[in-house]
């Protein structure tokens, strides 16, 4: 009987387990170094766990070779993912944007559906297990604990995937245990993540959320671009169109600034007329409600202040230039860029193991043959919206069905 370990009880893991089982020849061991598996699942969407998107495709995904992906995501898919859970047990919903929940708006679900399908299938699980050392030796796999407990395995995958997420069981043991098998690990850098910005403005807003469309330039060029929610707050900005930015944002040089249109469907001279109308129509009210019906108060008064227009002026006062400024303001609501929160607010982390050094078709090394790596651990993350959960189904079930010689 082939041993395979996997080391690991996050998504892609529990999904391998699953898939190597499908082998009955195979001994599964699934090594968690937590009390659990599946915490940092549990933390997923809020809670809610976003576990993929029904328009998951190659272009949402990033890294230094995204194109890696494609073998994965095609034949293992968000239809097949669905279906697969269908048949775990899982009930879900979609929403209009394509994101997928569980029905029962929790990630407990997910987790135990996986937990209960890994048992049931006969994978071991073995909690409180970390990897301190991992080596080939001849034929076998030895895997050493911090505890100091010894396992053999005919194959291993390793699926502990990033440091983001610290605080529910991120970690680099997976990508120091990469090197150690001589693959080369890339800068690893927080994804999906809230942006610090110079917060003179973002401050008086702490709370506030709004839609916008959002540009990441640098020396006048664009970085990136997304469209979404934005929430203010002392640090700077969050929200999922933030989140979008945030992979750039994390490679950016110094000097870098992130652009808010504050009225994402109207174009520069539809809110100049926009505020005219307002002047002609009511002239004697206070500026402080010229934007009243287009935007949060808190943002309209912050925006004021920054365009230097007084909230007790009356509309008919405004001068050209100063609608002007305000108007231009509008369309571009620059906050310069300081840097992102850490690993510990990330939820995903960008970079890893190089995707060279493994076999696209089966997630297996090339320079170590039985090693298999999948999820986070390599260099492929995706956007905001459930695309990085189908990138731990469809990477964590290849490798487990080639690890257990099923492809």
């Amino acid at each position: 009987m082939t041993t395979i370990a996997i080391l690991g009880g996050g998504a892609s893991g529990m999904t391998a387990a699953i898939a190597a089982r499908e082998s009955l020849d195979n001994r599964v061991l699934l090594l968690e170094r937590q009390s659990r598996v599946g915490r940092k699942l549990l933390a997923t969407g809020n809670g809610r766990c976003n576990l993929t998107n029904l328009n998951a495709a190659p272009r949402n995904y990033h890294g230094g070779d995204p194109s890696f992906a494609v073998p994965a995501l095609t034949r293992f898919g968000a239809e097949d993912t669905l279906q697969w859970f269908r048949d775990l047990g899982l009930v879900t919903r979609a929403e209009p944007s394509g994101r997928v929940y569980p029905l029962s708006d929790t990630a407990g679900s997910v987790a135990d559906v996986l937990r209960l399908a890994a048992n049931a299938r006969g994978a071991e699980t073995v909690c409180g297990f970390e990897a301190a050392i991992a080596r080939k030796n001849g034929g076998k796999f030895i895997v050493g604990s911090v505890q100091g407990e010894v396992i053999e395995a005919d194959r291993l995958i390793v699926a502990c995937g990033g440091p983001a997420g610290g605080r529910v069981g991120g970690t680099k043991s997976g990508c120091e245990l990469m090197k150690a098998f001589g693959h080369t690990v890339t800068a690893l850098r927080p994804a999906l993540v809230q942006l610090k910005t110079d917060n003179t403005w973002t401050r008086p807003m702490k709370g506030v959320r709004t839609q916008a469309k959002l540009t990441l330039e640098h020396g006048g060029a664009a970085l990136a671009e997304a469209a979404g929610e934005v929430q203010f707050t002392d640090y700077g900005v969050t929200g999922p169109g933030v989140f979008d930015l945030s992979r750039a944002a994390s490679f950016a040089e110094a000097g870098s600034v992130v652009v808010l249109r504050l009225l994402p469907s109207m174009s520069k001279v539809d809110i100049i007329n926009y505020i005219t109308n307002k002047q002609m129509s009511f002239p004697y009210n206070k500026a402080e409600n010229i934007l009243s019906g287009a935007l949060h108060n808190s943002i309209a008064r912050t925006a004021l202040r920054r365009a230097g227009i007084s909230p007790e002026d009356r509309l008919w006062a405004l001068s050209e230039e100063a609608v002007e400024r305000l108007s231009q303001l509008l369309c571009r609501f620059e906050l310069p860029l300081v840097g992102t929160l850490g690993f510990d607010d990330a939820q995903v982390t960008a970079g890893g193991a190089e995707t060279g050094g493994f076999d696209p078709e089966t997630m297996e090394s090339r320079l170590v043959p039985g090693l298999f790596a999948c999820g986070e651990v390599l260099d492929i993350d995706g956007d905001c919206g459930g695309f990085n959960l189908q990138w731990a189904w469809s990477s964590g079930r290849l490798a487990g069905l080639a690890a257990a010689g099923l492809i």
